[in-house]
């Protein structure tokens, strides 16, 4: 009986008589010729999908779209714009004021910040893995393989995810380049969709990669497919997997045993639902079946005042939020990013989730969510009528109409919407009713067409803004800073990395400083015409500068750098990559004079 169960819990695609005849096989010393294999190798065919990515919509350079096919850089170390590189590292961007509380109960084991989605032209059972990192690698935190074939025409009934590697976010020795290739575990189906997951947070720079390798064979390894395992007697409880049989997170009815609950029963209740409050969502719904009065505890709504369901983004689907409605009728915050993809999750699940828990809704986040549509936001827009915080970014798939509804949250404080398709209609709109925004992020939104408008009309209604990016859009001009400065004085960070259209010639930069002196974050990342003048400027007018980058500015001396180093004591992030006339000399001499802020200078080999 002990044996069938494990083939039950460990060889669940094949039947009873297929695994005892393999075992028999291994006992017998595989006395039976097997076919030989051939392994195959194919690079990415497609990029289809990514969190985030430090480029363009609208070219090649730096973005997630370099990583299909053959390398273009690899074996070349450096800063190179033909690879892909995500949106952020290290932990600074935790500390600038736009940055987001942590949702509590969220998996020690869980690392990933972003990701991305590799299509390869034939379905395999993988061998190897290999990620060609070109610049500061270690990024990459887990490895996954779906059953999903993404060119076909037929989705499957149950797609599946597995983890081929995991482990925690790493610092390699050096920055140079390397070929990435960890130890995968086998996987009972073949995949041509595989989902890199990466944490830059331990990172001195942005990480770079050139090109992602898949190995495998055609045909099952029938042999590591049935590989009895060594079971110990504590791993008969039901798995993850068994859990997601029956919709991933619920919770079944407690066992009907009357054993009495311990000393639990004199505990005070406050006291058990603390000890309660430090399990992870998983943990709850496996403790909430061993007794009637941890049931109580485990499904009390106290414990679903915020909930964050990103770390099961392969497991969560309508079944699951169906199971946990009854349990969230007080959910404040709630983080769904990265889930429900590929019919997952539907717009009549999501829909009816928030019509039952989200009336007390003040936090949601709804990042690379594609499944979300009109229909959802009208009605998150009506349901959700106190909601402070919209995290809408990379939704990258949602129609511009839909954004309209976002005007009817009118107490919002914060609004991501990056890597969105928000057209300038309903981008007004938005900020004619919502004017206790106080963090907006516009980045990369292509589809808004005059940017000096949309800044104007912020000046005006949100005075009170704290933080603002503005990350490669394409036309804001002088005329957009002279406003933004007049009406949003209070303004602590502020992104205009990669807008061509400033120029320091009109003095936009300067004005900037004199009229923003509580900045602390300030990216003009790019922006070639940034000279000795503004950071003069800069270092007079914003003593609590924490963050700056000039990457790519050719007019910026040494002696500007020292002066502005001098008079921010509280710098800590200087990036001067690309800026010509700071040398090599020059920068061990700042790095050993001020040895508490980050200089960052890359380099292309």
């Amino acid at each position: 009986m002990f044996y069938y169960i494990c083939l039950r819990r460990r060889c669940r695609s094949g039947s009873r008589g297929e695994a005892l005849g393999s075992r028999r096989a291994v006992e017998l010393g595989q006395r039976a010729a097997l076919p030989v294999t051939v392994e195959v190798e194919q690079y990415a065919k497609e990029v289809l999908d990514f969190s985030s990515h430090y480029g363009s919509e609208n070219s090649m350079s730096y973005t997630m779209w370099n990583l299909a096919g053959v390398p273009n850089v690899y074996p070349s170390s450096g800063d190179f714009t033909q690879t892909a590189v995500f949106r952020t590292y290290g932990r600074w961007w935790e500390q600038c004021a736009s940055a987001t509380a942590p949702f509590r109960r969220t998996p020690r084991s869980f690392h990933s910040r972003d990701y991305l989605e590799l299509a390869f032209e034939e379905p395999v059972y993988p061998t190897a893995v290999e990620v060609l990192e070109t610049y500061h690698p270690g990024a990459i935190v887990r490895i996954l393989a779906c059953s999903l074939n993404p060119f076909s025409q037929n989705l499957p009934v149950d797609i599946r995810w597995e983890v081929l590697w995991a482990d925690e976010p790493t610092k390699a020795p050096s920055p140079h380049a390397r070929q990435f290739s960890p130890t995968i575990r086998p996987i009972n189906f073949s995949t041509n969709l595989l989902r890199l997951e990466v944490n830059s947070s331990v990172l001195e720079y942005y990480t770079e990669m050139d090109a992602v390798i898949l190995r495998g064979v055609r045909e099952r390894p029938i042999l590591a497919l049935y590989k009895m395992p060594i079971i110990d007697m504590s791993d008969l409880s039901d798995s993850e997997e068994e859990l997601s049989e029956s919709g991933a997170l619920c919770c079944r009815p407690a066992a009907r045993h009357n054993l009495g609950n311990g000393y639990f029963d004199k505990l005070p209740y406050e006291l058990i639902q603390l000890i309660v409050s430090h399990l992870t969502v998983p943990d709850l719904c496996r403790l909430a079946q061993t007794c009637k009065l941890l049931q109580q505890h485990c499904y009390d709504p106290l414990q679903y005042v915020q909930l964050s369901l990103q770390p099961y983004w392969p497991r969560l689907g309508d079944a699951a939020l169906a199971h946990l409605q009854p349990r969230c009728t007080l959910l404040q915050r709630i983080n769904m990013s990265w889930t429900g993809n590929r019919g997952a999750v539907t717009t009549t699940g999501f829909c009816s989730f928030i019509r039952a828990c989200g009336t007390s809704l003040v936090c949601l986040k709804l990042s690379c969510c594609h499944f979300l549509n009109e229909a959802s936001l009208e009605v998150v827009a009506q349901t959700c009528a106190g909601l402070r915080e919209l995290d809408l970014s990379s939704c990258d798939r949602l129609h511009p109409q839909a954004f309209s509804h976002i005007a009817k949250l009118a107490r919002l404080h914060r609004l991501v919407l990056y890597r969105t398709k928000i057209e300038q209609t309903a981008m007004l709109s938005i900020l004619t009713f919502c004017t206790e925004l106080r963090h907006l992020n516009l980045g990369s939104c292509v589809m808004l067409e005059d940017y000096d408008v949309v800044v104007s009309m912020l000046s005006v209604r949100c005075r009170g803004l704290l933080s603002l990016d503005l990350w490669r859009c394409r036309n804001v001009s002088e005329r957009g800073v002279a406003e933004l400065v007049a009406g949003c004085s209070l303004l602590e960070e502020l992104d205009l990395g990669w807008c061509s259209s400033l120029h320091s010639s009109t003095g936009c930069f300067q004005l900037l400083a004199r009229g923003l002196p509580r900045l602390r974050k300030l990216f003009l990342t790019a922006n070639r015409t940034v000279c000795d003048a503004d950071l003069e400027q800069l270092s007079a007018s914003c003593p609590g500068l924490e963050h700056l980058d000039i990457l790519g500015t050719r007019m910026v001396s040494p002696a500007a750098l020292r002066k502005l180093l001098r008079s921010c004591p509280r710098l800590r992030l200087l990036d001067v990559s690309f800026c010509s006339q700071i040398d090599t000399r020059t920068m061990q001499e700042l790095t050993s004079l001020y040895p508490a802020i980050s200089i960052k200078k890359s380099f292309t080999q």
